[in-house]
């Protein structure tokens, strides 16, 4: 196991966090990190839809490939795969 080092105020929060869930400090610290990794990743997929917005011919080609990924939803595949 690895040590990590905290705040005085950091270590009180966590432990008050801990005691109000009734859960050990390691496993509010591993949700932490987990929530803060997946906001960092929807931030980052924001970020990269606004600069996608911003280009004109790469958003009509974005647009264009959603719409070529639509048509194989009716393409009949899932009926077929049910009758198996």
């Amino acid at each position: 196991m690895s040590q990590v080092r905290v705040s005085p105020d950091t270590h009180e929060l966590l432990r008050l966090l801990a005691n109000e869930a009734g859960k050990p400090m390691q496993e509010i610290i591993d949700r932490a990190v987990e929530e803060y990794r997946r906001s960092s990743f929807l931030r980052g997929l924001n970020e990269d839809f606004r600069v996608l917005r911003g280009d004109d011919t790469a958003w009509k080609s974005h647009q264009e490939e959603i719409s070529e990924w639509e048509a194989t939803v009716a393409d009949g595949l899932d009926d077929e795969d049910q009758t198996r």
